[in-house]
């Protein structure tokens, strides 16, 4: 059954816009799809990127919205791993070639022939109804709450992956650059899984809160004394800064054999002094979202361990007050989109 009524957002129509109530014909129901009703929607940065199109990549009307949970309504005709009423929620990925060596690997992520964003050229989860390939949906689990359960599919990936790939024992030593959306997940990701983890933040007044999160010590990044005594032991480094920061201080506090991990999307070039890079065996890389292996690994992992993000829930109706929080950084830590039905 592949009813089409209109469905009801919240779009951006142009660049850099707020969003306005608007309403679409969604694409016919395909037999690899489902249909959910939305009822919550974790508000990301990128959300706000898309809407001024920093990346070149946003089509108009723009409904965004990438952190998504809601209970499928719909089932395409060779769906079977869902039936109506399963509560199922949608990140970054909407869809890739899965065909690649990456793909056949769960790591959509980095698919050859390039994954397609669930946002970008489509619309997202600032709605009443979403539409999607039933294979990029992942169940929830019963132990998560939907509330906190809708950051995890974008912040918590993002943070996951990295974190399952290079902590390789317990007890290494984790850095986690900025205490906010993505690091404090990175926090309590990385305490659950054995690591001895210090926070690195120009925040003084976050201290507490992080060592609540899970950090075992706290390090105030423009403090040289409190730096000093971190240099040279960190085996992983997670930066999580959108802002340009000092490279060479944090490759610094990398040890031998170290890897500097970055997440944080900053305007900047990297200048790494290679006799340490070289001698010390360290490694400089990158990360993005995850592929659907992890997705379900971290899912279950965060529903066992309870793990679960700081909320503030607010409604899908005030879109643009919730976003202008998160433009001015003043979410604590992540901002959940409750739906009106």
């Amino acid at each position: 059954m592949t009813l089409t009524k209109k469905f009801q957002s919240y779009a951006a129509l142009k660049q850099g816009e707020k969003f306005h109530k608007w309403e679409y014909e969604p694409a016919k129901l395909g037999r690899q799809d489902i249909e959910i009703a939305v009822t919550h929607n974790g508000l990301c940065h990128t959300d706000i990127h898309m809407r001024d199109n920093d990346w070149n990549v946003s089509k108009f009307p723009l409904v965004a919205g990438h952190e998504v949970v809601g209970k499928v309504t719909q089932i395409g005709e060779d769906v079977t791993a869902f039936v109506v009423g399963d509560r199922v929620g949608f990140g970054w990925i909407r869809n890739s070639c899965r065909t690649c060596d990456a793909c056949l690997r769960g790591e959509e992520n980095i698919c050859q022939q390039g994954y397609t964003g669930l946002i970008v050229g489509n619309h997202g989860g600032f709605a009443n109804r979403l539409r999607a390939p039933a294979d990029f949906a992942y169940k929830i689990p019963d132990a998560l709450d939907s509330a906190s359960a809708a950051p995890l599919l974008c912040a918590g990936i993002t943070v996951y992956t990295p974190l399952r790939t290079y902590i390789k024992h317990p007890g290494m030593k984790v850095g986690v650059i900025g205490i906010g959306g993505l690091g404090h997940l990175a926090i309590k990701f990385a305490r659950a899984m054995g690591a001895e983890v210090t926070a690195f933040s120009t925040s003084a007044d976050k201290e507490k809160e992080a060592k609540d999160f899970g950090a075992h010590h706290f390090c105030q990044w423009d403090n040289a004394e409190e730096i000093e005594n971190f240099s040279g032991k960190q085996d992983l480094i997670i930066s999580t800064s959108s802002s340009a920061i000092d490279w060479d201080k944090c490759f610094n506090l990398l040890a031998n054999n170290g890897v500097f991990c970055i997440l944080g999307l900053p305007t900047a070039t990297l200048n790494i002094p290679l006799l340490p890079l070289v001698f010390g065996q360290k490694a400089i890389v990158g990360s993005v979202v995850g592929g659907r292996r992890f997705m379900r690994e971290m899912l279950e992992f965060a529903a066992i361990n309870q793990i679960k993000p700081m909320i503030e829930i607010m409604e899908l109706s005030d879109i643009n007050a919730a976003m202008d929080k998160v433009a001015a950084n003043k979410a604590r830590y992540r901002i959940v989109l409750v739906s009106e039905h």
